[in-house]
């Protein structure tokens, strides 16, 4: 009986070879889309699923507010480690990480290598997380100081074939201890929060032993006896404030922690399960760049509405040739075939549709994921041997498709009358013809909400790339490793200095965009002691300001002319009010703790808001210091002649005897970059709202033939009595724009409301216009009108004298 279906099935593929060939495209483009979203939804919500304690392992984060300013830390104090083991009997284990601050250079065998990255972590870390030893002892390779654990890629660049074992690494630029290789691990997998080359023993730094609960500079991660305790212990661990912060704030600025609540002030710690890391952070710092659980759940909706979309294109380009089967279904019920064999037939029909369109998917998968990896970021693969459960997966997706999408066609074609559809009169009722208009309207519904994301999306990167920033981003070159020229290093900038297609030179590490040293910096005010303060510190020189266009509101810049200066600081407006000097802060001053000593310095000027971190962020205190840094210069370039330029640089840098090339870049690209993942989103996003545009657009096709057969008679009568074509294609025409209007007017308060959520996400933003609305629906309008055209212009033009020769 099968093998009969086969067969039908596969002769009517054959007869009707457009109509198999639109049918079997729609649905590969949705099923690649499909299959490409699938395997990146898994790989998000898979990261840091291959430890093996992944369900007991919870990263502990600091968060507070002091004086209106947010705190959200991944960096706790060096004790917590210590005393969650101690104080809580659900903690089982407990361990740090930190990562290296600078990116010096490593020698081994008399070999520089650019740095890897590095971190110190405990002895226990590999207790923690599953990272399996290739060489050496879990158990004892970071016990003692001066020991590194190495991946296996950097063994291999390292070493070569070489035993890496008990071989010697030590830093050229830093004056550190050279580091034994204790051991060799496999490469941490892709699907990692954390991506660290180097491994060295945290016993050789002495902050870590050090009982500070006033500096937080390491990741901690704890190891729960039972994944149910996390609700009782997150109740829990807050009291680690009032137990040993307290005491320390006390001793350190005369100020008790009731008052520096009571002044609505707020410190505490919470904690974080592991599998949460990637896309639930939104803190200020890092180990990677977070993923995004929104975008997990937009893309796994698209993939959705793709699939279902392209289903619905096959009911409706099924029906659209049901009258080429009518007397088809009508003389094998004569011959006493039964409903039942009937739907069996037209889902078989379905099935093998899918199964075809499914391997030409799989074309589609292996050519656009590439571009897909390109776009997103990300490192998947697709392939039987890397998934084996791809193959069970793939046979789910051929039957529910198959059956999803034949289903409908299968019970309206198997009941069709033989007595009616023999006499050629085989015209369904109007319900039936509600039922696929309203799938035409939900094609376009969708298709109008990623049109109206789409424009919001890049409306609001053409608002972040256009925004006043407070600086000036354009010819601004960051050359970072310049300290590579050594006691050379001077030479170089005065040189630069007189260039004239230089206009001013400043020594800093610290920028306003892309990645940058940005330090937190605790201050009091001298008038006011108890008002404790979180700012930003940036070191810089007297040319910094001026050459990145930082405007001084009230004050002056620093001054070699005022020796003062080494303990003055300039701030920002956002500094001046989180300080509550409400007059002139000129003349005011600030101190803070370091190491035991208590810093003073007095404020000579403030400089107007600038953006100094991501536009989700609002702008927080910020308190520059002077301390130049020449390993780092910031050049303010004159000439329209960059590429000119940045080769002359380069030659001379080299001539300068530096081992490695000049290494820059541009403020421009560094603060494009930092939206780098909303630009992707953008981008994604427009190729999917295209996509389904055009599987949407296949559907509507199939419905615009399956009216115009259905009223052939009618439009060779109309023709007859003196319509015209024009007449008629509007006739034809303006059933299916009410279709588009309808979808509209479903689809703008969503997709208005949806857009309007995601703007939250940022501090600064843009909004959602009307027109942005007109647009989208001009734009499906148009995109309908032209698909409709087609069959009703065809229809319209038939000769009438064929349509009317039965009657």
């Amino acid at each position: 009986m099968f093998r009969n279906y086969f067969k039908i099935s596969w002769r009517n593929l054959v007869r009707n070879k457009w109509f198999s060939l639109i049918n079997i495209l729609g649905l590969s483009i949705g099923l690649a889309t499909c299959l490409i979203i699938m395997l990146f939804v898994s790989n998000e919500l898979g990261y840091d699923r291959f430890n093996k304690k992944a369900n007991r392992i919870a990263r502990i984060y600091f968060e507070g507010n002091v004086q209106g300013q947010r705190m959200k830390e991944t960096v706790v104090m060096a004790p917590v480690a210590e005393t969650m083991k101690k104080d809580f009997p659900e903690v089982e284990d407990a361990t740090r990480l930190r990562s290296h601050d600078w990116a010096p250079k490593l020698v081994v065998n008399n070999k520089e290598f650019r740095f890897d990255q590095l971190a110190y972590a405990d002895a226990n870390f590999f207790d923690v997380f599953t990272l399996p030893f290739i060489k050496g002892d879990s158990k004892t390779a970071l016990t003692e100081p001066n020991t590194v654990v190495l991946t296996k890629a950097v063994a291999q660049k390292y070493f070569g074939k070489e035993e890496a074992l008990g071989k010697m690494i030590r830093f050229k630029t830093e004056d550190k201890a050279p580091m034994k290789v204790t051991g060799v691990i496999e490469n941490i997998p892709v699907n990692s929060h954390f991506q660290f080359g180097l491994m060295t023993s945290m016993t050789s730094l002495e902050d870590a032993k050090q009982p500070n609960w006033m500096s937080s500079n390491y990741f901690t991660y704890i190891v729960l006896k039972n994944e149910k305790d996390f609700e009782k212990l997150e109740a829990k661990i807050p009291g680690l404030v009032d137990t040993y912060i307290g005491p320390q704030m006390k001793e350190g600025t005369g100020q008790t922690l009731a008052e520096f609540r009571k002044s609505g002030n707020n410190l505490t710690f919470h904690l974080q399960r592991l599998t949460d890391i990637h896309l639930h952070s939104d803190f200020h710092y890092d180990l990677s760049a977070p993923g995004d659980i929104r975008y997990v759940y937009i893309f796994s909706a698209i993939a959705l509405f793709m699939l279902l979309i392209a289903c619905i294109n096959f009911m409706n380009l099924s029906t659209a040739g049901a009258s080429k089967r009518s007397k088809e279904v009508g003389i094998r019920k004569v011959l006493g075939c039964l409903k039942g064999e009937l739907v069996q037939q037209f889902l078989v029909e379905s099935t093998i549709i899918t199964a075809i369109a499914l391997l030409l998917s799989l074309v589609f998968v292996k050519l656009a994921l590439p571009l897909f990896n390109h776009l997103s970021g990300e490192q998947l693969t697709f392939g039987f041997i890397e998934k084996p459960m791809l193959a069970p997966v793939l046979l789910g997706i051929i039957l529910f498709t198959g059956l999803v999408a034949g289903s409908y066609p299968a019970f309206y074609l198997s009941s069709f009358k033989p007595v009616v559809v023999l006499k050629g009169k085989w015209m369904p009722v109007k319900s039936r013809i509600s039922f696929r208009s309203a799938l035409v309207v939900f094609q376009f519904f969708i298709s109008i909400i990623l049109i109206v994301s789409t424009t919001v999306v890049y409306r609001q990167l053409s608002y972040i790339r256009h925004k006043d920033l407070g600086y000036n981003k354009d010819r601004v070159m960051v050359i970072s490793n310049v300290g590579a020229l050594g006691d050379k290093t001077e030479v170089f900038r005065q040189q630069l200095l007189s260039d004239p297609a230089v206009a001013s030179v400043s020594a800093s590490r610290y920028l306003p965009a892309g990645g940058s040293n940005n330090n937190n910096f605790f201050v009091f005010t001298e008038q006011e002691p108890g008002r404790l303060v979180k700012t930003l510190r940036y070191e810089i020189d007297g040319q910094y300001i001026p050459t990145l266009g930082i405007q001084v509101k009230e004050g002056r810049n620093f001054s070699r002319e005022y020796g003062t200066d080494s303990s003055a600081v300039i701030v920002n407006e956002a500094a001046v009010k989180a300080l509550g000097w409400k007059d002139n802060p000129l003349g005011q001053t600030i101190s803070r703790t370091s190491k035991g000593d208590k810093e003073i310095y007095h404020v000579i000027g403030v400089v107007k808001d600038f953006h100094f971190r991501s536009l989700h962020e609002q702008i927080s205190p910020l308190v520059m210091v002077l301390t130049p840094d020449p390993g780092s210069l910031v050049v303010k370039v004159k000439t329209t002649d960059i590429p000119g330029f940045t080769t002359k640089l380069q030659k001379r840098f080299a001539a300068y005897g530096a081992e490695d090339p000049m290494d820059y870049s541009f403020l421009d690209e560094r603060y494009n970059n930092t939206y780098s993942a909303e630009q992707k989103i953008g981008t994604i996003l427009g190729i999917f709202a295209g996509l389904t545009i055009f599987i949407a657009c296949m559907g509507l096709f199939g419905l615009a033939k399956f009216t115009a057969e259905q009223r052939t008679k009618e439009i060779g009568i109309r023709k007859v009595l003196g319509a015209s074509a024009v007449q008629l294609s509007a006739m034809l025409s303006k059933d299916f724009l009410k279709l588009v209007l309808v979808a509209c007017i479903i689809a703008f308060p969503i997709s208005g409301w949806v857009m309007y959520k995601w703007l939250q996400d940022f501090a600064y933003r843009t909004g959602i216009s009307w027109w942005i609305f007109l647009i989208a629906g001009v734009l499906a309008v148009l995109i309908a009108l032209i698909t409709v055209s087609f069959q009703a212009i065809r229809a319209a033009m038939a000769n009438p004298a064929g349509a009317l020769r039965t009657e």
